[in-house]
This record gives structure tokens, C-alpha cells and sequence, in this order.
């Protein structure tokens, strides 16, 4: 069978599964009473989405695990992108269970989480080295590369837990993270495809297929939250996936909208304590715009279009 043909029937396959789970998993949440604390300082508008189930990404997980046991092969870049995206999804689940338990929007400590995620990161690293994995940064867009040596685990450190994190802070509202991620994916899909990397294209083209599943029940008004499970395992799958295709670099193009989302919050941080003074009116960016008045369904198709400039410049780059 073409190449091409698998991706898009790995695509309908996790979007079918995922389709399939969401009615049958969303009421034993609701029943299992694992809603959504809203945070009190977040936009007033929102908290009428406390108690909507959350945990949600386990349907992502699940329609994910199940369709790359199927399409792809038993490799060791297959095990080291589940790792990234399960260990990932494990954190979140935790503080997403933790949560729901103490009925509070604080799940695990912020120390407690970035240590998690900084062991998970360093056994990464130790299996890419017993893979071989080459040390080598490519600059996009040009024929350069940099040689990083014993600085890779550093650098890879860093690459996974702020893309894991870059990615959980633009989970803010409906739909926003699911349609921004398959977007993403897409992008890495097809830049996997150029490389004839099969097993990271069908992983990259599961997620996509897994997430608009997700996100048709998600989309607004979101009838289930993926939570810090889903959002935190699509961050460690979004790395995965870039070191695997050696376009660690080019991430930050590709994933243009988690990086704006990122910085936005450094800005309003870094704004406050210096001068006292907000630059945006609320923080993260998808915020500051739905307190100017936008709907929060405007905010979001916007994000999605920007999303799709910035996948479309990666993939063009990765060329």
C-alpha cells in the first residue's frame, strides 16, 4: 500500500476510535465526578465551565496507543515517542487526579511537576543514546549544522520540558490546544513523509486522527476537558516527534503559536515585578483577547489560522 494511503488511514482509524471512546468514557467521568476547578482569577465567563469532565485526554491516549500498535512497527522510535508522550501524559494525569481529589485548581506542586518532568527528560536522552541517536542541530532554512556534542542533554532537557509545558499553557480554552495540536502534527506528518520515516509519520498522523476525535467533543461548548493528561502527553509527543526527524530547531516555528502563548506569560511576568505595569490584559495571549471583547470561538478559529501559517513555514523550511 502507498506510503500516503497508511497516513490517511491511520488518521481515520485514531479519529474513528477516538469518536467511538468519547461516549462511552465522558459519562464514567461525570459519574466518577472528575470536573473542572476553574481558576478564580482566570475571565468570569469561564467559570460557568466549572464541573465539565476533564481527564479527557486519556480518549486521545487511548486512540493514539491503540492505532499505532496497529499501523506501526515495533522500533525503537516508536518506544522512545510513547515514552515521551506516555511518561508525559502520567504527570498530568497525577496532577490532574490530585486535582479532582482535593477539589482545588492546584494538583501538583510546580517544583513537584518540573522535577517529573526533568527525570522523564533525562531518561529520554538515555535511550536516544542507546539508539545512536546523532548530536547534531540542523539551522532551518539553511545547510548549517551545529555540532552540540555533550551539550545535547541540555538541550534536549530543555526542548522537552518547555515544549511540554509551552503546549499546556495554550490549553485554555475550547477547542484551542486540540485544533492548534492536530495542526502541528499535520505539519510533522508530512515533514516525517518527506524523510520516509514511516513509524514517526503514522505516530504524527495517529495524534492528528486522536485529536479532532477528541475535538469534536471538545470544540465549543466543550462537553469534556483533555486536562493536564492530554495536554502535557501532546507537549512530550510534539518533542518526541522533532527529535526523531532531527528538526529540533524548526519546533519553534511549527509550534509558533505555544511559543507566542509562552512568552506572552514571561512578558506579563517579567512586566509586573519591573514596572508594575500589565502588558496585556490577561495573561495567557488567548486571554487578553477574549477581555477585548472577542468570543472565545473567534479566538480560537483565529489561533487555528495563525497555527497554519506558521506549520505551513515549517514544512516549507524543513524542505
Amino acid at each position: 500500500m502507498p506510503f500516503d494511503n497508511v497516513l490517511i488511514i491511520t488518521i481515520v482509524a485514531a479519529f474513528l476510535i477516538a469518536v467511538l471512546i468519547g461516549p462511552l468514557f465522558i459519562p464514567v467521568l461525570r459519574r466518577l465526578k472528575f470536573g473542572q476547578s476553574i481558576r478564580e482569577e482566570g475571565p468570569q465567563s469561564h467559570q460557568k465551565k466549572a464541573g465539565t469532565p476533564t481527564m479527557g485526554g486519556t480518549i486521545i491516549l487511548l486512540a493514539l496507543v491503540f492505532t499505532v500498535l496497529k499501523f506501526a512497527n515495533a522500533t525503537m522510535e516508536v518506544y522512545f515517542l510513547m515514552l515521551v508522550t506516555l511518561g508525559y501524559g502520567l504527570i498530568g494525569f497525577l496532577d490532574d487526579f490530585i486535582k479532582i481529589r482535593k477539589k482545588r485548581n492546584l494538583g501538583l506542586t510546580a517544583k513537584q511537576k518540573f522535577a517529573a518532568q526533568i527525570v522523564l527528560a533525562v531518561c529520554a536522552y538515555y535511550l536516544l543514546m542507546q539508539m545512536g541517536h546523532q548530536t547534531i542541530l540542523h539551522l532551518p532554512g539553511t545547510p548549517w549544522d551545529i555540532e552540540l556534542g555533550i551539550f545535547y542533554f541540555p538541550f534536549l532537557v530543555f526542548l522537552l520540558v518547555a515544549t511540554t509545558n509551552a503546549v499546556n499553557i495554550t490549553d485554555g480554552l475550547d477547542g484551542l490546544l486540540a485544533g492548534t495540536g492536530a495542526i502541528a502534527f499535520g505539519a510533522y506528518a508530512i515533514i516525517a513523509w518527506f524523510l520516509t520515516d514511516m513509524d514517526t509519520a503514522i505516530f504524527s498522523a495517529a495524534v492528528v486522527g486522536a485529536v479532532l476525535g477528541f475535538l469534536v467533543f471538545n470544540a465549543h461548548p466543550a462537553r469534556v476537558f483533555m486536562g493536564d493528561t492530554g495536554s502535557l502527553a501532546l507537549g512530550g509527543a510534539l518533542a518526541g516527534v522533532a527529535i526523531m526527524t532531527k528538526t529540533e530547531l524548526l519546533l519553534a516555528i511549527i509550534g509558533g503559536v505555544f511559543v507566542v502563548e509562552t512568552l506572552s506569560v514571561i512578558l506579563q511576568v517579567v512586566s509586573f515585578k519591573t514596572r508594575g505595569k500589565r502588558i496585556f490584559r490577561m495573561s495567557p495571549l488567548h486571554h487578553h483577547f477574549e477581555l477585548t471583547g472577542w468570543s472565545e470561538w473567534r479566538v480560537v478559529v483565529t489561533f487555528w489560522l495563525v497555527g497554519m501559517v506558521f506549520a505551513g513555514l515549517g514544512v516549507f523550511l524543513s524542505r
